[in-house]
């Protein structure tokens, strides 16, 4: 582990001699903007003006050509991207390893963790499209979003169809940096700062949003199917119900500037189908419950950026003959991050709730981030047919965070988590501490 510490040194060391880049992921090259013109302190946390142009659909352009006719105007080129994460982690559990790596007790190198293919922009003067793809997976795709906008009065109504493996329905459309979606949280590990993550919002999701937004806030309601891809042999209905609610308003104070704000709820409800992992051709019946509150502060202390969050989440319990999909735990277990496909039989009988607060201070503006997050959990009990009703224990957390931007495009990450609570009277496989060193890099 000292050597991981001296490894990172030294890279924070030599980082500090690299000029600062201009980012040229696919919106970068569509607006000929740079990183920092859309996102606050680092990627993926978003100011507002990077919410505005999501709000919009991403027709924006730049100084990029177009290709112009009778009802069409698309850019010139189409406008690709790439990212790659790399990771480190080291966690405390006892170390049974026979080939060291086969898990993170003996320390682990993911490379890549992470590695991916993106498209998007404008394919209409209202309508612009997302596409991921990971490339270390079987099927190329997984995500997409065509989200249509149009302007009424002071507002911004959209419909957004989309389908995601992993991120959950609130893939949507989302605009804070909380952990309400998956893949836009101020800190790398996402179950210890975001209630939402903790309790299980993510997963496979195939639906259509309808969103209204305006300078002081937003709505989005979908619906959507736990499944990627409705089709036959997935989930073939959109008849669960997701709806975000929140405002946005700024706050303007005589000695601490201004401060941009996001006070939101979530709601998921409605039952469905899913695949049953154990036989991959059929689906069972699921319910998608859960319920969330999050808050967002973003201004500066200073004169240097200062994020402040805080969620809490639950996802109520399920039964055999209806799993809640949201309360459900996953098909490969990676020690306290399990990893995989929600597996509707390994539904929890027991509530799974949490809160969470932390915040990240910037040392060096757009360069030098630290910040720190504590979690208090109830982990739900055991999963499947052996969870006992009543046996819920405590599963608290606290987290130190590190990101360090070697350009606008890429960034060292440290997260360090600590356990306890009664879950870890019961000594866990991974035991109580977990560590993780990752480089981020899009271009």
């Amino acid at each position: 582990m000292k050597k991981v510490f001296f490894s990172l040194a030294v890279a924070l060391a030599t980082a500090a001699f690299v000029p600062a880049a201009s980012a040229i992921p696919s919106f970068s090259r569509q607006t000929n903007l740079n990183c920092q013109s859309c996102h606050a302190q680092h990627v993926p946390i978003l100011n507002g003006f990077g919410q505005a142009f999501k709000a919009a659909g991403y027709p924006m352009m730049g100084t990029q050509g177009k290709v112009e006719g009778d009802r069409l105007s698309i850019p010139d080129t189409l406008n690709a991207s790439m990212r790659i994460k790399v990771r480190y982690q080291k966690s405390n559990g006892a170390n049974t390893d026979v080939i060291p790596g086969d898990t993170t007790n003996s320390g682990q190198w993911q490379v890549p963790e992470e590695f991916s293919l993106f498209f998007g922009g404008r394919i209409a003067e209202n309508v612009g499209f997302f596409f991921e793809g990971n490339t270390t997976a079987v099927q190329l795709v997984s995500g997409f979003r065509l989200p249509a906008a149009f302007s009424v009065s002071n507002a911004k109504l959209s419909a957004i169809p989309y389908m995601t493996d992993t991120l959950g329905a609130s893939y949507g459309y989302e605009q804070a940096s909380t952990g309400a979606v998956r893949n836009v949280r101020w800190a790398e590990h996402r179950k210890e700062i975001s209630a939402q993550q903790y309790v299980g919002t993510d997963g496979a999701a195939t639906g259509v949003a309808f969103v209204g937004q305006n300078d002081m806030g937003y709505i989005n309601f979908s619906r959507w199917a736990p499944a990627f891809m409705a089709r036959s042999g997935a989930a073939q209905t959109l008849r669960s119900n997701y709806l975000r609610i929140a405002a946005t308003p700024s706050v303007s104070t005589a000695t601490k500037g201004d401060w941009s704000m996001h006070i939101g709820a979530q709601f998921w409800n409605g039952s469905n189908y899913a695949p049953d992992l154990l036989t991959p051709a059929s689906l069972v019946p699921v319910e998608t419950r859960a319920t969330a509150i999050d808050f967002q502060a973003f201004g500066q202390v200073g004169g240097r950026d200062l994020g402040v969050y805080a969620t809490w989440a639950k996802a109520p319990a399920g039964t055999a003959a209806r799993p809640n999909i949201l309360n459900a735990g996953n098909n490969i277990t990676n020690g306290n991050n399990p990893v995989g496909p929600v597996d509707p039989n390994l539904y929890r009988v027991n509530d799974r709730k949490a809160w969470t607060i932390g915040a990240e201070y910037s040392l060096t503006q757009y360069t030098l981030h630290i910040g720190a997050a504590y979690r208090r959990a109830n982990s739900g009990g055991a999963s499947g047919a052996l969870g006992i009703v009543g046996d819920n224990p405590t599963d608290n957390a606290v987290t130190l965070t590190g990101v360090y931007n070697i350009s606008q495009n890429a960034e060292i990450h440290l997260n360090h988590s600590i356990y306890s609570g009664t879950l870890y009277s019961t000594p866990q496989p991974n035991g109580k501490q977990l560590t993780t060193l990752m480089l981020e890099a899009s271009w």
